[in-house]
């Protein structure tokens, strides 16, 4: 930490927060914010959307009693201020590094992390069965959900909203609003009603002023509605707040979300006197106090290692399997003006916004809502479109049914992007794709490849374009190869191909981006003595099962390779078909075991798993050593 801090080195537990007087909150927020840019520089991370609540976080760590008070946060990749808040300041340099701290919420690394979030428009629904849970055992205790103002676009959280409504249960839920601009006028008059509308008076004269009127025989009710219809009105047509009214929400804001006697203010005032559901309008900056985010949020919302100075990021050595899909999908678009593409949310993660500045009347973004992308494709599909729908796989995970029900079922050709598929690294268990495989399998009708090389890449996207059936193309978070001669063979369905062919005594099989694991171990087993031949699959569904046999007769040891989870992969029915037919063969699968991966370096989180190269090597060689009985190696690779 910078010798400059003043205020944050004094605060290491939410006490110490509530302790400090109220004049260094300000320099607080400043020093959290040169905190997060500084480590967020060497980590990578989510970085505009955390500087935009640090006020917001001081707020709420401030007036509510975590973990008594339990606050939810949606999506949780703006918690970073909350976990420096709630003790892990002196750790916080390790984020998002193996064994160090998660950027999203995490139960076994604090109790103020009541709920682990990492993907979008849950916190609602967590927050309304916690607080639901703890009426029923007699607990008291807020209960806050922080969502934002794109994570309320999905579905999820609006089905949370009308079920809160209709329970009218004290939820507390703060909409982080970063994008709408409040004029000085406007604010002014809504700091000044929120801070009456908020106040004991007003609300005890409110209830005293309804019963009253409740009273007055025959009249009472309908008098009663016609004035609470007239307030709606009034305030729906000042504030646009008819939308939370309708469901039976207590309306306060917008508030300045960086503005912070007004956020305790209104927290404070909230808790006193509310008992509904309220929801708190809160209106922040993304990128706040760091100029070269304020100026670009989206380039930083996620961002790798980056020069605070100039805000330039330490660009990748190598291209990426996301900017050949882009690039190759822009290609074919020109050609055929019937392709369209959709993405939820993510057109710079997908490498869509080089879709989306070269046809932009043929690019749809429909917001976080990975379900309705996914039938709003087979829509386009139907109309005679041919729609590339790019989403990350951990979020397609959301999307199954649509998959299933409005996709495969009715034989669409939409051809879905599966991004990040495998370990994606430092974001952790809610992000890595690893059951994609295992989750889209069984769907009949369905088309499954694996690129291994930009040249498989080009040819499956376009296999997959004009093919006219449902097809899906998972590819990784990782370096795409090209030129290896092999995998510039044509594509045939069902079938794989060669990389490397010696008749070796062991064949490796790989599936996609794991093919530089496998040769690069087939590099070290031959300088040990030991040849080995590498086949790539190409293809998860359909499996030209005759071909698979005929390709594995002459090897006695098969080695399965697999960025994604063994359970249910791939793997097991490759080795089902191959004992079925050669019942004597060993038949041996590498891939992500059945437990969630923690975050880490992706290259870390492979040796984990087992599937670096020196540890299939070390997989093939001990199978060698015991089928030669030969002593185990003394040295490691």
């Amino acid at each position: 930490m910078k010798s400059e801090y003043s205020v944050l080195p004094t605060i290491n537990s939410v006490e110490d927060l509530k302790r400090l007087p109220e004049k260094y909150l300000p320099t607080l927020a400043e020093e959290l914010r040169d905190y997060i840019v500084d480590v967020v520089s060497t980590t990578g991370g989510h970085l505009a959307s955390n500087l935009g609540v640090v006020e917001l976080t001081i707020a709420l760590h401030r007036v509510f009693n975590s973990p008594d008070d339990k606050i939810i946060w949606d999506v949780g990749h703006q918690t970073y201020a909350h976990k420096i808040l709630t003790g892990r300041r002196k750790n916080f340099r390790s984020l998002r590094q193996l064994g160090g701290v998660s950027g999203f919420p995490k139960k076994n690394e604090s109790e103020h992390d009541i709920f682990e979030t990492g993907h979008a428009s849950t916190s609602i629904s967590a927050a309304l069965g916690i607080l639901s849970g703890q009426e029923l055992k007699g607990v008291r205790g807020n209960v806050i959900a922080v969502i934002g103002d794109g994570s309320l676009t999905g579905g999820m959280a609006l089905e949370a909203l009308n079920h809160a409504g209709e329970l009218g249960k004290r939820l507390i839920i703060v909409l982080n609003d970063n994008k709408l601009s409040i004029g000085q006028n406007v604010g002014a008059l809504s700091v000044h009603l929120t801070q009456f509308t908020t106040t004991r008076t007003y609300n005890l004269f409110r209830r005293t002023f309804d019963t009253f009127v409740k009273r007055i025989p025959f009249i009472g009710k309908n008098l009663l509605e016609f004035i609470y219809r007239m307030k709606r009105g009034l305030k729906a047509f000042l504030f646009q707040t008819n939308f939370f009214a309708d469901l039976g929400y207590e309306y306060v804001g917008p508030i300045n979300g960086h503005h912070l006697s007004s956020l305790i203010h209104a927290f404070k005032n909230v808790v006193k006197n509310f008992d509904k559901p309220t929801v708190i309008h809160v209106s922040t900056k993304k990128g706040k106090g760091y100029d070269y985010a304020e100026s670009n949020p989206v380039r930083f919302h996620g961002v790798g290692a980056f020069e605070i100075s100039n805000g330039t990021s330490i660009k990748m050595e190598y291209i990426p399997f996301t900017d050949v899909f882009s690039e190759a999908l822009v290609a074919l678009a020109e050609k055929d003006s019937s392709i369209v593409a959709i993405t939820a949310a993510m057109a710079e993660g997908t490498g869509l916004y080089r879709f989306r500045e070269r046809f932009p009347d043929r690019f749809f973004d429909v917001g976080i809502c990975e379900q309705h992308a996914v039938t709003f494709a087979a829509g386009l599909a139907a109309s005679g479109q041919k729609p590339v729908v790019a989403i990350y796989s951990t979020f397609m995970q959301r999307a199954i049914d649509q998959v299933i029900h409005d996709v495969a079922l009715q034989k669409l050709p939409v051809v879905l992007a599966m991004d990040r598929a495998g370990l994606v690294g430092n974001d952790g268990e809610t992000h890595h794709g690893v059951f994609d495989i295992t989750l889209l399998r069984s769907v009949p009708n369905l088309v499954i490849l694996s690129p291994a090389s930009s040249e498989e890449m080009e040819m499956m996207l376009d296999f997959a374009i004009i093919g006219g059936f449902p097809c899906a193309i998972r590819f990784p978070r990782a370096e795409c190869p090209s030129g290896i001669p092999a995998l510039k063979a044509p594509l045939f369905l069902g079938q794989g191909v060669f990389v490397v062919k010696d008749n070796g005594e062991v064949l490796i099989v790989t599936l996609g981006n794991t093919i530089i694991e496998a040769t690069d171990a087939r590099s070290l087993l031959k300088k040990k003595g030991i040849f080995t031949d590498v086949y790539n699959l190409r293809f998860i569904k359909p499996l030209d099962e005759d071909a698979l046999i005929e390709t594995c007769r002459p090897y006695g040891k098969i080695v399965f390779i697999e960025d994604g989870v063994i359970l249910g992969g791939i793997g097991e029915y490759a080795g089902y078909v191959v004992k079925q037919a050669f019942p004597e063969k060993e038949f041996h699968m590498i891939g992500v075991p059945d437990n969630f991966v923690e975050h880490g370096d992706r290259k870390e989180l492979v040796s984990l798993c087992g599937f670096s190269a020196a540890g299939i090597a070390e997989k093939v060689m001990n199978l060698v050593q015991v089928n030669r009985k030969m002593p185990p190696r003394a040295a490691a690779l």
